[in-house]
Order: C-alpha cells, then structure tokens, then sequence
C-alpha cells in the first residue's frame, strides 16, 4: 500500500513521526506538509503565487517534503506536481478534534477531501491537545475496525476523531457546532478570536460530537458532494 501522510500541524509538529512510523507497517509512506501550522485553513489552494515546495530530512533516511502553502495544496503537490499515486492519504493526526459542522474549518479535513477529490481514499485523523502526545496509540484498533468492517469499499472519506481514554468505536454522524470564537480588541483596530466550547450535549452518541465527547472513538463517513439530495429529489418530483 501507498501511503500519503499529510497535516496541518506543520512539519514541527511532535506527532509527525510517530505517525509516520506507525503508518510504515502499513507500506509505502510518502509525507508531504505545510511548512508551517495552517490550523483552520480548510481546503483552500493557492491560485495566483509560487510557493517553497523542497525536501527535509525528518530522521536519518526519512525525507518529507514541506510545502508552504496550506494542506489541500500538500495533497496537490503530492500527486499533481511531484506526479506520485497513492493507495491511501491520512491527514493528521491533528491536535485538537475535529467535530460537527466545525469540520467546514478544518486543514485536516479539508486535505483529506482534498484527496478524494482526485481520487484517493483519504482518513482524517484527530484528537484533543491534551492527549496529543499519545495520538498513534489508538490507530491499531482504528485501522483493525476499518478493515474488519472494510469500511473503504463503502466510502472513500472518513474523519475519525480518537478522544483521551476511548471506551469503544462509534459509527456516527456529523453533528452540530462544537467551538465557535468571541472576538476582542488589542488596539490598533486589530481584533483577536478567543475560542470557546458552544456543544450541547443532546445524549445521541450517533453523532460525532456527543460520541467522542462522551469518550467513543467516532468514525464518520463524509463525501465531498455538497448536493442536497433530499431538496433535490423534492424539486424533480415535481417536475422541475
């Protein structure tokens, strides 16, 4: 198996290695990343600049490549600019969950969509800060769920959420809101978001939210289609 690792940590970010490592016993690995953290940059591209793209030694006989630009375009660059095929993209394993309609936002996400975009099936991967340090000790019962389940011939995206301590693994929905930001001044009309939980807990361990805040492993099938199927069918039955 081919393997594109991806983030949106940046190549500093602590847990890069461990995944990588950890994803060699899966095959082939290949990782392409920002080269600085691009945190909330969703699955933006860069149209109209040149950006850095060149190779880094990570560890001794393991190259990455950096990109500066944001974690769609590390994907992109993977497969459109060094012209490579993959098997299998994962984005992450990102420091901070990625949960409910918040994931519009995400890097991680956003990469992994990215992927499937052009064609590669793609796993998004995400835990709290506070367990960041142990992001890679969940992924054998992960990836040994999503093959026992061969959750990829049913779809070919899916974000996973890992929080601290997981009891178990939930097949979930996506659900609501989980962060939003309150916005101070600190002068010279410069204005800075503060992030702040806006969760409700509604006790439905089907969506993602309430499952990996509850302590399940969530694993939600997402497309990349934005079509509303259900307003679409509605209109064509009427003749429209």
């Amino acid at each position: 198996m081919r393997i594109l690792i991806v983030n949106d940590d940046g190549v500093n970010a602590e847990q890069l290695l461990p995944l990588i490592r950890w994803c060699r016993c899966l095959g082939e690995v290949t990782a392409v990343v920002p080269k600085f953290e691009q945190s909330g940059k969703s699955h933006g591209i860069e149209l109209h600049r040149a950006f850095e793209a060149k190779q880094v030694e990570l560890e001794p006989g393991f190259t990455v490549w950096t990109v500066d630009s944001t974690p769609a375009d590390c994907v992109r660059f993977a497969i459109l600019g060094l012209r490579l095929s993959f098997d299998l993209v994962i984005s992450g394993v990102n420091r901070g969950l990625n949960l409910g309609s918040d994931t519009m936002y995400s890097g991680t996400v956003g990469a992994a969509c990215e992927a499937v975009n052009l064609g590669v099936q793609a796993i998004a991967l995400s835990t709290p800060p506070e367990y960041y340090h142990n992001a890679t000790a969940h992924l054998d019962e992960v990836f040994a769920f999503i093959r026992q389940y061969d959750l990829l011939a049913l779809n070919d995206l899916y974000n996973v959420n890992i929080p601290a301590d997981p009891r178990d693994i939930r097949i979930t929905l996506q659900g609501g809101p989980y962060y939003s930001d309150d916005f101070f001044p600190v002068g010279n009309d410069l204005y800075r978001p503060r992030g702040k939980s806006v969760w409700v807990d509604s006790n439905d361990d089907t969506l993602d939210t309430d499952a990996a805040l509850h302590g399940y492993i969530s694993i939600t099938p997402m497309t990349i289609c934005r079509a509303d199927m259900r307003v679409y069918q509605t209109l064509k039955d009427r003749g429209l």
